[in-house]
C-alpha cells in the first residue's frame, strides 16, 4: 500500500498522534551510519523511486479527505537523486490538489526548492540534524547535505511561513551529546519544536558505527551490551541514562522558547507538545 497507517504494529513507546505515512523512494542514498531502516528494507542504500509512483499516488489521494501524511519515515523524501528527478515535488503538487495535511521529515536543503508549493498547504517541515559540527556530520551521515546547509535550509523556511521542527536525533554519548549550541541556534533562527532520541543499536548499524567511531565505539559498547536494555529487536542505552539525556535536551529546549518532545524513549512525561512536531501545522 502507497500510503499507510503509521506505526500499524502500534509500539508501546510511540507517543504520535495518529497519521498517515507515504514514501516516494525505497531506501536511501544518505548512508547515515546510524541508519535503522536499513535493517529490514532490502538493498536499502540503493535508493529507488516506488514503482508508478505518480499513478499510485493519484489514485490513493483521491480516497483522501484532510488527513495528516507524513512523508517520509522509511526513507528521506529528498535524496540525492531527487534533485534530477523531482519526483517528490510531484507528489506534492498531486497531494496539495486533495488538500491534505503534510508534514515532511528530511535531512536535505531541497526542500526549500519546493516553498512555493508548501506555502499553498498545511504543512510542515521537521529537518533532522545530529550535530551543528559538519566535522562530525560528514563522518556521521557522509552522503547526506552538512550541517551547516541545513540551517540555512531552516532559515529559508521560516522567512517563507513554512513552520519548522528539529529532529535533534539521534543523541550518542561521547559524539553529540551536547547540543547546547546547536539547539540556541535553533531558536535564533525561529524553529518552534524540537524532538530528539538516543541513538537505537541494531547489528547493521553498530557495525557502521564501530567502523567510523572505534573509539566512542569502545566507551559505548558496556553502555549498550551490558548495562543497557534490549527493547524489541533494539539494543537501547539504560534507562536512568536516556532519561538523563532526554531532560537535558528538554530543559535547553524550553529555556530557549520552543516545545519539546521525545521520539519512542517511554518519557511521555517529558512531551510538552506532540512528539512529532505536527501540532504545528495549521
Amino acid at each position: 500500500m502507497l500510503i499507510s497507517e503509521f506505526d500499524p504494529w502500534k509500539s508501546k513507546l510511540c507517543t504520535c498522534p495518529s497519521k498517515l505515512t507515504f514514501n516516494p523512494y525505497t531506501g536511501c542514498d544518505h548512508g547515515c551510519v546510524y541508519c535503522y531502516a536499513s535493517s529490514y528494507i532490502p538493498k536499502f542504500h540503493n535508493c529507488r523511486p516506488k514503482k508508478d509512483l505518480l499513478r499510485r499516488l493519484e489514485r490513493a489521494a483521491r480516497k483522501l479527505s484532510g488527513e495528516l501524511i507524513s512523508i517520509s519515515n522509511s526513507s528521506d523524501p529528498y535524496p540525492n537523486i531527487e534533485k534530477k528527478n523531482g519526483l517528490t515535488r510531484k507528489c506534492l503538487e498531486i497531494l496539495s490538489r486533495h488538500e491534505c495535511k503534510i508534514q515532511i521529515v528530511t535531512k536535505s536543503p531541497l526542500v526549500t526548492r519546493d516553498i512555493d508549493i508548501l506555502k499553498k498547504m498545511r504543512c510542515m517541515v521537521a529537518l533532522s540534524m545530529t550535530t551543528d559540527d559538519n566535522k562530525i556530520s560528514r563522518r556521521l551521515e557522509p552522503r547526506a547535505p552538512l550541517s551547516s546547509e541545513r540551517l540555512k535550509a531552516i532559515e529559508a523556511l521560516v522567512e517563507n511561513g513554512i513552520p519548522v521542527a528539529v529532529r535533534v536525533d539521534p543523541i550518542v554519548p561521547f559524539l553529540n551529546d551536547k547540543p547546547k549550541r546547536l539547539i540556541e541556534s535553533l531558536a535564533s533562527l525561529g524553529v518552534s519544536h524540537i524532538t530528539s532520541s538516543t541513538y537505537n543499536v541494531r547489528p547493521d548499524n553498530w557495525r557502521r558505527f564501530r567502523k567510523t567511531f572505534p573509539e566512542v565505539a569502545k566507551k559505548l559498547s558496556p553502555l549498550y551490551f551490558e548495562k543497557g536494555e534490549r527493547i524489541s529487536r533494539y539494543f537501547y542505552l539504560a534507562k536512568e541514562l536516556r532519561y538523563q539525556l532526554m531532560k537535558k535536551v528538554k530543559e535547553i529546549t524550553e529555556e530557549n522558547g520552543m516545545k519539546f518532545g521525545c521520539c519512542r524513549e517511554g518519557f511521555s512525561h517529558l512531551n510538552s507538545a506532540l512528539c512529532d512536531g505536527s501540532w504545528l501545522v495549521s
